[in-house]
């Protein structure tokens, strides 16, 4: 048996029986005095956050209206702080390896970069349900929840999330308490991270809190270092009894060194170069300074009714530069490189108003909404030409050739967006609920090519449906049918250039169909599965009759289904449990790749797993395990990054009411593994074992 099923099979097994076996496990009681609640699901199981009419919680949703999540025809993963705090993730990215569905793109070593059911994105990131699309890493530092909503939805995201969104959920500030907890790692490999996050009221209806963080980056990579800076100040005002008003402004400063990774050889990453960095240290950087500032108003105009605006505004500044392997004979490795800058500011204005009603049998929950944003963008980079070869030998030290450094290209683009919506969720007595939705977009995109004065624009107005029947034969129980629609227009997700032929073209249309289950085994503990299929159509192709020109006929289609568990198994287990199965091929010729080609970096079976076992009072341990099955680095099909399992564990003990320590340890057993991947010869290495100490103080 081919070592992928079997572990595939092996791990599907357990996720299984550990489903099966929970409703009896659940009733397990525990001495007084437990240690205290864990959670890994949204206490309220509510993907809106609180569902009194002003809740604070800033447009983190799936529908933007007070819907239980188990009503919410829609895959969604949850990682809350507390799981994040127990598994010591300090990055999005470290979130997003536990979420089934979701495989990592190395991101040129400089950003977030993810595949959501087979969709690459660079863009479909979210703070408080505010779009946050600059290619850079994400802290948090500063969130309390991390969301992923799986399937296209533009109706409540509006353009691009084709496979899905990530939403983080920020922390904010509470009123009639102080509280404050500091944080303090250090790493085998001698990276460590401090953390604070307190909360002081200023009156009796102003609360402040600040989140801050410094942190030192180091790895068993040659060469690589970094540090991050971020600093979020956060204020909640009561203006009245049903009026709140939430403003925030963070600061992130990230400076690291830009690793490539490895190149391949003979259909595989190359081998014996593991902890080989392939660049110069000197040239292989990457400084973001981003400012985000955000205020929402939240107002309840009646018992039933409700409405919420909210503004950000945001500037980031980026500049990186890399030297990067290209191939590799196995004797000498070839070597290319660039330095690239972006400045972008982003603003962008939302409103919703929430009525609940009935009208005779029928029960409604109706939204209306607009949106509105702008975005200016400037990108410039300059090309690599080494002053004699671009090969040189292989060694554990990679001599870097000399080379210069000339302007290539010099981008402007401006973006301006409105958008309205409009969404009626009907319950149809006890037992049936319909959800059907309409949102209008307008995307208005300018962009020059400076070097060749060389212009783009076109306007694109779409419209994308959703509809969703859930039929929930008791309370705690739901089974839905969903379809949905979103967008992408020609110019890709981030809109610095759009060429004069693809302005002649229509966007990107990405369609989801999706069947599942909700199962609230107990207030604690929900149990879902889905099967689904997610068409992209309208994407560019060569034009079989006449060479040289581009046609719209490209075409992929991804299929799967996945189960997960999450949240109280028992009073002493908290778990986030879930297996995907993920079937992705170009079904028409694209300029990608031909018909019959499988989608790049998609595994077929993806299992991840973590859970925290409560000893005692005291004493806690975690295990974690994740399995990625093997997967083509690009749509070229000649590289295979391998199937791997990577199996984590921590250890928890609660010093005092105000002092605890854990110990996590990554990758257990030691396992040389390659999660990710930027096309056929750069590809990223994961972490050796490496143990995390940590001490958390509490006020």
């Amino acid at each position: 048996m081919h070592r992928s099923t079997f572990r595939s099979g092996l791990f599907l097994g357990a996720a299984i029986a550990s489903a099966i076996a929970t409703p009896a496990m659940a009733n397990t009681e525990t001495e007084d005095g437990a240690t205290p609640e864990r959670d890994y699901l949204p206490a309220d199981i509510v993907v809106t956050g609180k569902r009194d009419g002003y809740d604070t919680d800033d447009g983190s949703t799936a529908t933007k209206t007070p819907t239980p999540l188990i009503d919410v025809p829609q895959s969604a993963t949850f990682i809350t702080e507390d799981q994040l705090e127990d598994q010591s993730i300090r990055q999005l990215g470290e979130a997003l390896r536990f979420v089934p569905g979701i495989s990592l793109e190395s991101g040129e070593g400089h950003r977030d970069e993810i595949f959501i059911r087979g969709q690459e994105t660079t863009a479909d990131f979210y703070l408080d349900g505010l779009r946050d699309d600059a290619q850079y890493y994400r802290s948090l530092y500063n969130i309390s929840r991390v969301e992923v909503l799986k399937g296209a939805n533009a109706l409540i995201f509006g353009r691009g999330g084709g496979g899905g969104v990530v939403n983080r959920v920020s922390k904010k500030a509470q009123g009639g308490e102080t509280f404050g907890e500091f944080d303090a790692s250090l790493d085998t490999f001698g990276a460590f991270a401090l953390l604070a996050d307190v909360n002081q009221p200023l009156t009796d209806t102003v609360g402040l809190r600040v989140s801050a963080t410094y942190e030192e980056f180091d790895s068993n990579r040659d060469f690589y270092e970094g540090r991050f800076i971020g600093i979020s100040p956060t204020l909640g005002i009561d203006l009245g009894p049903d009026t709140r008003l939430d403003l925030s402004y963070t600061y992130d400063d990230d400076r690291r060194t830009t690793d490539r990774g490895v190149p391949s050889f003979q259909g595989g990453p190359l081998t014996g170069y593991y902890d080989t960095f392939f660049g110069d240290p000197g040239f292989n950087t990457n400084e973001v300074q981003a400012h985000i500032a955000r205020a929402r108003l939240s107002h309840r105009l009646s018992q039933n009714v409700s409405l919420n605006a909210a503004v950000q505004y945001a500037n980031y500044d980026k500049a990186y530069a890399n030297i990067l392997p290209t191939g590799t004979n196995g004797t000498t490795v070839n070597l290319g490189g660039y330095a690239d800058a972006t400045q972008r500011e982003n603003l962008i204005g939302q409103a919703n108003l929430v009525a609940q009603f009935d009208t005779g049998p029928l029960g409604h929950t109706l939204l209306v909404g607009i949106e509105a944003g702008r975005q200016d963008t400037q990108n410039s980079r300059d090309g690599v030409t080494f002053t004699g070869a671009n090969t040189t030998p292989l060694a554990d030290t990679i001599f870097i050739p000399a080379y210069t450094t000339a302007r290539s290209r010099s981008r402007d683009s401006d973006l301006t967006t409105f958008s309205a919506y409009i969404q009626d969720q009907l319950a149809i007595g006890d037992h049936v609920e319909v959800i059907a939705g309409l949102r209008f977009d307008r995307f208005d995109l300018d962009t020059v090519d400076l070097v060749n004065s060389v212009n783009g624009s076109r306007v694109d107005e779409q419209v994308s449906p959703r509809v969703g029947v859930i039929v929930k034969p008791i309370e705690n129980l739901s089974l839905y049918g969903a379809y949905s629609e979103s967008f992408l227009p020609q110019a890709g997700d981030q809109f610095v250039l759009l060429s004069p032929g693809d302005a002649a073209f229509e966007p990107e249309q990405f369609t989801n169909y999706e069947l599942g289950a909700k199962w609230s085994i107990h207030p604690r503990l929900l149990a879902a599965a889905a099967i689904f299929r997610l068409e992209r159509d309208n994407t560019t192709a060569p034009d079989p009759t006449n060479s040289g020109l581009t046609v719209l006929t490209g075409a992929s289609r991804t299929e799967g289904f996945e189960i997960s568990l999450t949240g109280e198994v028992t009073p002493f287990w908290e778990a986030s449990l879930g297996y995907t199965y993920l079937d992705g091929e170009i079904t028409r010729t694209t300029d990608a790749a031909v018909a019959g080609t499988r989608l790049q970096q998609l595994p077929e079976h993806q299992v991840t797993a973590w859970n925290r076992f409560n000893l005692s009072d005291r004493l806690g341990i975690g295990a974690g395990v994740i399995y990625q099955g093997e997967q083509f680095a690009s749509f070229s099909g000649n590289v295979t990054l391998p199937d791997y399992l990577r199996v984590d564990a921590a250890l928890f003990y609660t010093v005092s009411d105000r002092l605890s320590v854990q110990v996590n340890i990554e990758n257990l057993f030691d396992e040389q593994y390659y999660p990710s991947a930027h096309g056929d010869n750069n590809i990223q290495p994961g972490r050796p074992f490496s143990a995390r100490f940590g001490v958390r103080l509490s006020l």
